[in-house]
C-alpha cells in the first residue's frame, strides 16, 4: 500500500521514503520524466529527480524560460535536464503542488499545508532525528549493539590465524643455541677485537646498540631444573656475543610462525606473490615484538616464553634510564593499554597490510584492506570496551604503531650494523632485512 507523503521528503539524495509498487507489485513510473519513482512527493508519483528539481524551483521562485522557445520540449529522463522551464511546466501539469489542501476539521483550521519545507525548518527536522537517534542508542542496554557480520568474520579469521601460528607456551621452540659462558681467560673472537680508526667507530656504536640494556636468560628444564645465565657487568664486549646466536634462533622462530599466520589470512593469501613477499619484509619485526608484548609481564620487567624466561637486567635501580630505549619504552606502553587479544591481531594485520612497504605494486587494494581492519578495530573497542572511560583507545593503539614503524626501522640499522661486523643472521633473517652475503 502507498503512504501520501505530506512533506517534501527532504532526506539523503537516491534514499526513497515511500515503497512505490502497484497492486501487483511492479514498480511505478514518475509522471514528469518516465524515471523509477520512489513515491509520492508534492502530490505525484515521482522520481527523487523531479522531486528535488521541482523542491528547488519552488524555492528559489525565479521565472524560468525554454531556451528553445517552443515551451513544448520532451521531458525524458534522458532529456528532463535540457530545459528547466519545460520540466517545470510538466511537473506542475503532472500535479504538482507546492501547498495542499487539507480537509476535516484539521483543514478548516489550517487551511493550507506547505509541502515544501524552509531550509530552517529542513536543519531543524534533522537535528531532531539526530538527536532521538543518540537518546536511542544511550537507552539500548549494553552489548545490544554488535559489529557487522563482514567485521566478526574478519576478527574469528585472524584469531583463527594467531591459534594456528602463536604457541604462547613456545613448546615447539626447541632447536635453539644457548648463549656460553665466557670467562676471563677465554680469548675473544676475532671480530670482536678492539680494532683502530674508522672501525673503531662503528664497534663504539654497535656496543651502544647492544649494550645499553642487558638481558638475563633462564630455561627450565623438563625435570624441573633450571639454568640461568646473566650477562657480565662489563667483559670487553663479550657479552654481546654471547647471545647474538640464540637471538638469532628465537627471532627466526617467531618469523616462522609470522609468515604463517600471514598465509592463513585470505585477503594476503589474494595479493600477487610479490606484494606478499615486500609486505612481509616490511612488518615482519613490527608483528614479533607485537606478540613479544603479549607474553610480557610489564610488573617484572620479563617475557615469559614457555620454560624460557627473559629478564630485563637493571645493576644500577635506574628503571627511567631503561625506558630510554625505544623498545621497551614500547613494550610497557603496550601493555599498559590492557588489550584484548582480539585487539592484538587487528594491530597484526593493520601493520601487515600497509600499502607504502617498498616494492608494494598493488598499493590501493592493500590500503582498502588497512582501512577496513582500522575500522573493525575501532568499532571492537567501542562496541566491548566501557565509555567513555576508553574513547580514547583507538587513537592510543595507532599512535603506538606509529611508534613501532619507527622503532623498526632503527632495529634494521643496528642489524645491519652488527653483521657487518658480526655475521650472525640466521638465512631466514637475511632473507627477510635483504641483507647480502659478504
Amino acid at each position: 500500500m502507498l503512504t501520501l507523503c505530506t512533506a517534501d521528503n527532504q532526506t539523503a539524495p537516491g534514499k526513497p521514503t515511500v515503497n512505490a509498487e502497484e497492486g501487483n507489485g511492479s514498480p511505478q513510473i514518475c509522471r514528469v520524466c518516465g524515471d523509477k519513482a520512489t513515491g509520492y512527493h508534492f502530490n505525484v508519483m515521482s522520481c527523487e529527480g523531479c522531486k528535488g528539481f521541482f523542491r528547488r524551483a519552488m524555492k528559489r521562485n525565479i521565472r524560468l524560460r525554454c531556451p528553445f522557445r517552443k515551451s513544448n520540449c520532451e521531458i525524458t529522463q534522458k532529456t528532463r535536464r535540457q530545459c528547466q522551464a519545460c520540466r517545470l511546466r510538466k511537473c506542475l501539469e503532472s500535479g504538482m503542488k507546492k501547498e495542499s489542501e487539507q480537509r476535516g476539521v484539521l483543514g478548516r483550521v489550517w487551511g493550507q499545508v506547505h509541502l515544501i519545507m524552509s531550509d530552517a525548518a529542513v536543519e531543524q527536522r534533522r537535528a531532531l532525528i539526530r538527536s532521538k537517534r543518540r537518546a536511542r542508542i544511550r537507552m539500548q542496554p549494553p552489548g545490544a549493539r554488535s559489529l557487522t557480520e563482514e567485521q566478526r568474520t574478519m576478527i574469528r579469521e585472524l584469531m583463527d590465524a594467531q591459534m594456528k601460528t602463536f604457541d604462547t607456551t613456545f613448546s615447539h621452540f626447541k632447536d635453539f643455541r644457548l648463549p656460553e659462558v665466557l670467562s676471563s681467560s677465554r680469548e675473544i673472537p676475532q671480530s670482536m677485537q678492539t680494532p683502530l680508526g674508522e672501525e673503531a667507530t662503528q664497534w663504539s656504536q654497535i656496543r651502544k646498540d647492544l649494550c645499553s640494556v642487558k638481558v638475563s636468560l633462564q630455561l627450565r628444564g623438563e625435570d624441573g631444573s633450571v639454568w640461568n645465565y646473566r650477562p657480565p657487568a662489563d667483559n670487553g664486549g663479550k657479552e654481546i656475543f654471547s647471545m647474538l646466536p640464540h637471538m638469532a634462533d628465537m627471532s627466526t622462530y617467531m618469523f616462522k610462525g609470522i609468515i604463517n599466520f600471514a598465509k592463513v589470512i585470505s585477503h594476503f593469501r589474494d595479493l600477487p606473490i610479490e606484494d606478499q613477499i615486500s609486505l612481509l619484509k616490511g612488518a615482519t619485526f613490527e608483528l614479533c615484538q607485537l606478540r613479544f608484548n603479549m607474553v610480557f609481564n610489564a610488573e617484572t620487567g620479563t617475557w615469559e616464553c614457555g620454560r624460557l624466561s627473559y629478564c630485563l637486567e637493571d645493576p644500577e635501580g635506574d628503571f627511567q634510564q631503561l625506558l630510554l630505549e625505544p623498545v621497551l619504552k614500547f613494550h610497557y606502553m603496550l601493555k599498559k593499554l590492557q588489550l584484548h587479544k582480539e585487539e592484538y591481531v587487528l594491530m597484526q594485520a593493520i601493520s601487515l597490510f600497509s600499502p607504502d612497504r617498498p616494492g608494494v605494486v598493488q598499493r590501493s587494494v592493500v590500503d582498502q584492506l588497512q582501512e577496513r581492519f582500522a575500522i573493525a578495530l575501532k568499532a571492537y573497542i567501542e562496541y566491548n570496551r566501557p565509555q567513555p572511560a576508553h574513547r580514547f583507545l583507538f587513537l592510543k593503539v595507532m599512535a603506538t604503531l606509529t611508534e613501532l614503524r619507527s622503532i623498526s626501522a632503527q632495529h634494521t640499522q643496528r642489524l645491519l650494523r652488527i653483521q657487518d661486523v658480526h655475521p650472525f643472521a640466521t638465512p631466514l633473517m637475511c632473507e627477510l632485512f635483504s641483507i647480502s652475503d659478504r
